[in-house]
């Protein structure tokens, strides 16, 4: 077996244990953090291995990535934290393993081809990234969060070390999710040069205060702003500075600063990666770097915690349509409502309703994706569909969405997001972008008390009446300024389509990628150019986005020489 390469070796040469861990785990058993205290998290996790075999991962919390190797019984365990803030890769070459923290490290170290994985490529090109176990090479997985691999005699299996049980209590303790918070950015910040995202949103803004009650008048705060109406929400990053005295730090991305740095963090990705605000994430830890500070808190998680984003309350309209009796709805509403007389438009919302409420979750969140309301013949060549399961992306959610036990469909869909939103995506958008900058990054709303504690607020106060994260504003209205509760939730999003309709080099860039990618044999010449066409016509937010997703493809694959 070959395990390639992991940072913080530790040996029991005695028992033949060998074991590499990366990350910062803890314990839920005192006499493990004692452990952990005299022989370090090596020593720690080959006694919760004694005690638990294969089960040590009910022992660990915190972010890790993990592989034990146990000599004596031919044995290799690999896991990483529940939340995926940690990746581990793996492959198999006739009887051998091989595990690294890169795909690029599992693919050599197993000896095989590099192969691109098409199936994997048309998962890009639906999620914008390639969620677990997938990976873009052929042969090569990774693990989800809260999955361990287990191997012995050649045999490989992978399976959840834990599935969240949700309840669903009368009521919570708002005091008690404020201790919590507390805890978890104590938790996070420890050691020097500490600083925090800061985008004004309400996570970014209550980890930057939290730090700012840490260390009063020394909370360093990094800001991101662009040019571009609809895109700027500095002004509320400006709110929170002022209300928890962040010493600010902020910068102004530009579509020069696009074209100079778009190939680079297309290739920095082990993987094809589509999400935009990468780029402006990479400045942010940029400037932290610059500035001198070595570590930054992040407040991603919370929305998949806490009931954050706009479809969850979306898809409870369209779920009330399902509880409604049968018969009302197939012999009466829906012939109503698909007939109704009028004006076009108010036919077309009926008939869009009844469409998407008769489709059961999950499969209903992806009724705006371009591969379901195109044929697929339209976008992809024919040769390249011959060689993709068009319905894996639908299986994967599928499979992932039923895993919790009893759980409501708000949670359920806040799961899913925990496996491909935050694990797959805004997870390896920050972490990557901050390894690229030299800087290390931590994830305080992710601390396992926290989650644990999400699972027990009632479904009904984490989204009520459709107003998002209810409980959670509740719960801070006296620590956050009004302002940062009420606000719409915007995020690092990149006007990239509006850039590159007025930034001739931006364009370029885009146009030579697209134009290259156009001979790969994946996508329909015809396709592209289309989209070029409805960009160009006035479609500038929703084509440029696609347009990116496509360019980043292409780019990835001229940076990894593939």
């Amino acid at each position: 077996m070959t395990v390639e390469p992991i940072d913080g070796q530790w040996a029991e040469p005695e028992a033949g244990l060998w074991i590499a861990i990366q990350g910062y785990p803890r314990w839920s058993e005192p006499r493990l953090e004692k452990e952990d205290r005299a022989r370090g998290s090596g020593g720690a996790i080959a006694a919760a291995y004694r005690e638990r075999g294969e089960r040590l991962f009910e022992l660990i919390r915190g972010s890790f990535s993990l592989v034990l190797v146990d000599t004596v019984r031919g044995r290799v365990i690999a896991a990483v934290d529940r939340t995926g803030q940690r990746q581990l890769y793996h492959a198999t070459h006739g009887e051998h393993l091989a595990i690294a923290t890169t795909a690029g490290g599992a693919l050599a170290a197993a000896g095989l081809d590099r192969r691109l994985a098409h199936q994997q490529l048309f998962h890009y090109l639906y999620f914008h990234m390639i969620p677990a176990p997938g990976t873009a090479f052929e042969g090569v997985h990774k693990l989800p969060g809260a999955h361990f691999l287990g191997w012995q005699g050649g045999e490989a299996k992978v399976a959840p070390y834990w599935v969240p049980e949700f309840s669903e209590p009368a009521s919570a303790s708002a005091a008690e999710l404020m201790d919590l918070l507390r805890k978890a950015v104590g938790h996070a910040a420890q050691g020097e040069s500490i600083g925090a995202f800061l985008s004004g949103g309400l996570d970014s803004s209550t980890v930057s205060g939290l730090l700012a009650e840490l260390r009063p008048g020394e909370a360093d705060t990094y800001s991101i702003g662009f040019d571009a109406e609809g895109y700027d929400e500095m002004a509320y990053a400006r709110i929170a500075m002022r209300h928890f005295g962040t010493r600010a730090h902020e910068y102004y991305v530009t579509p020069e600063d696009v074209v100079g740095t778009v190939p680079k963090i297309a290739a920095a990705y082990d993987e094809p990666f589509g999400n935009s605000s990468a780029l402006p994430a990479y400045f942010c830890a940029r400037m932290a770097a610059d500035a001198g500070t070595r570590h930054l808190l992040a407040g991603d998680g919370g929305d998949e915690l806490f009931a954050g984003n706009e479809r969850y309350a979306k898809q409870g309209v369209f779920e009330r349509w399902g509880r409604l009796p049968g018969s009302l709805r197939k012999g009466v509403l829906e012939p109503v409502l698909t007939n109704l007389p009028g004006r076009p438009n108010v036919l077309r919302k009926a008939r869009s309703y009844v469409e998407q409420a008769r489709t059961p979750l999950p499969d209903r969140l992806q009724s705006y994706n371009f591969l379901h309301r195109l044929d697929p013949a339209e976008v992809l060549t024919g040769d390249f569909l011959e060689t993709i399961d068009l319905d894996a992306p639908l299986e994967l959610q599928r499979s992932t969405y039923r895993r919790p036990a009893h759980a409501s469909a708000l949670n359920r869909m806040m799961y899913l997001d925990w496996q491909i939103t935050l694990a797959d995506n805004d997870l390896r958008k920050v972490t990557r972008m901050c390894e690229l900058a030299d800087i290390e990054v931590s994830f305080p709303m992710l601390d396992d008390d926290l989650v644990e504690y999400s699972l027990r607020i009632p479904s009904r106060l984490k989204l009520r009446n459709g107003r998002l994260r209810h409980f959670y504003k509740e719960a801070t209205k006296d620590f956050l300024p009004r302002e940062i509760i009420d606000k719409r939730k915007h995020g690092f999003g990149l006007p990239f389509g509006v850039w590159m309709g007025r930034h001739a080099p931006l364009r370029d860039l885009a146009y030579d990628s697209l134009s290259n990618l156009k001979k790969r044999g994946y996508i329909r010449p015809e396709f592209i150019d289309e989209a070029i066409r409805l960009h160009r016509e006035g479609h500038a937010g929703y084509y440029g986005e696609l347009i990116w997703v496509l360019m980043m493809l292409e780019l990835w694959m001229e940076g990894h020489s593939t």
